[in-house]
């Protein structure tokens, strides 16, 4: 076993997806580069009449694998079924998928999502609603309570290691990575298993129509959301999952692993001001964290991968406490704009696309970004059509309600 405070070397050898944009990178690189994004209209949500938003970005046809077998996904709601693929994915590409080191002890998972499945909420709510329990069955709660992902993947795969379950809203999945990369570098787990994943219910979209965030332009699906951009009228949410697989650096090496890049820097804080309205004081400091975890100066940082919901006291308190840390001239987009804001997931997707953008050379721009806010930060919008840009640094940041902050720095690996 390593020992603790052994200041390791943390890599990225393997990373999964189920997202709007596609579960592969070929088919997610294409769709960024065709520059649209995958919101549709949900007529389906016409039923409820109070509900302003219409608009959403699903998961579109994802299928359980047929080699699963019943016993395992019996306690999986869509979230864990998300997670769990995910999961699969990231473990192959690893090298690792049936690797007894999984059950080893030396396996754990950091993972989240901001709730479990809203299907096995009904049937216990009902209890309360209706006075019966006819409805819940013995998987009721495993696929309701929030740890769902988290605890799935654990069982599905075998891991025994340590278990960080972030249900931390929009900072899910970003959390995750973050807390992979301590238990890691601390030398208390070699391999960690991290990300985040989510999925599409109305409940959600309600969440932020009460409080009047979400984009109502509903016969417009492909102009929203619009972050950073004067026009915009709020999110558009969305659902998928991310996997990372997280490893010493040593333990890569050793086994001859492909690696992806290197995670430098790791910040969190909660702003301990409001509930939902973040507070730019304390995104400046994240920013400064992370960069002091990775030893670097702002001027490092080839690329931002904005948190950009499209809100408007986000996107100002985000922009404008970026430009206070890192200056007006380093790339700057949302990726939001293409996939909408899959909450517990957002955080892992859009890690993983910025390093894969990193590694090719390119970098995607803010969909529908046609006037910036005079409100919002002066930064090198990345907007029209894809950069090329060659850069070693990387930064990723996201925010979330109840004012938790993240930000994670990347390298790319040479």
């Amino acid at each position: 076993m390593n020992k603790p405070g052994a200041n390791k070397r943390v890599v990225i050898t393997g990373a999964g997806s189920v997202c709007p944009l596609g579960s592969d990178w070929a088919s997610i690189r294409q769709q960024l580069r065709s520059l649209t994004n995958c919101v549709q209209t949900m007529d389906q949500w016409n039923v409820y009449d109070e509900l302003n938003t219409r608009l959403a970005a699903p998961v579109v046809d994802f299928q359980i694998p047929e080699h699963y077998p019943k016993r395992k996904i019996r306690s999986q709601g869509r979230v864990a079924q998300f997670a769990v693929r995910a999961t699969e994915l990231a473990l192959e590409s690893a090298g690792l998928l049936n690797n007894p080191r999984l059950q080893d002890g030396q396996t754990g998972i950091a993972y989240g999502s901001a709730t479990g499945s809203s299907e096995g909420a009904m049937e216990f709510f009902s209890l309360l609603e209706n006075q019966s329990m006819e409805r819940m069955t013995s998987t009721t709660y495993l696929r309701m309570m929030s740890h769902t992902a988290a605890v799935n993947i654990s069982v599905f795969f075998g891991t025994t290691g340590r278990m960080v379950t972030t249900s931390s809203a929009c900072t899910a999945g970003s959390q995750g990575i973050g807390y992979a990369y301590e238990a890691i570098r601390s030398g208390l787990q070699t391999i960690m298993i991290a990300g985040g994943a989510e999925e599409l219910c109305p409940t959600q979209a309600a969440v932020f129509d009460v409080v009047y965030a979400t984009s109502t332009h509903n016969d417009q699906p492909k102009q929203f959301p619009r972050p950073f951009d004067q026009g915009r009228d709020g999110l558009v949410l969305g659902e998928g999952a991310c996997t990372l697989i997280l490893e010493s650096l040593e333990s890569a090496e050793a086994r001859g692993a492909n690696i992806l890049a290197e995670v430098i820097g790791f910040a969190t804080n909660t702003d301990g001001a409001h509930i939902v309205k973040p507070q730019q004081s304390t995104m400046e400091i994240v920013m400064r964290q992370a960069l002091k975890d990775a030893d670097l100066s702002a001027d490092a940082i080839g690329y931002i991968c904005a948190h950009g919901t499209a809100t408007k006291h986000g996107d100002i308190a985000e922009s404008q406490a970026t430009e206070n840390v890192m200056g007006s001239n380093t790339a700057f987009s949302s990726l939001k704009s293409y996939i909408g804001h899959s909450l517990g997931a957002c955080g892992a997707i859009e890690a993983w696309t910025s390093i894969m953008m990193m590694n090719e050379g390119w970098f995607a721009p803010t969909l529908n970004l046609d006037n910036i806010d005079p409100a919002c930060g002066q930064l090198d919008y990345i907007r029209d059509s894809v950069r090329e840009i060659k850069t070693d640094y990387i930064m990723s940041n996201n925010f979330a309600f109840g004012g938790i902050n993240t930000s994670l720095i990347f390298k790319r690996f040479n």
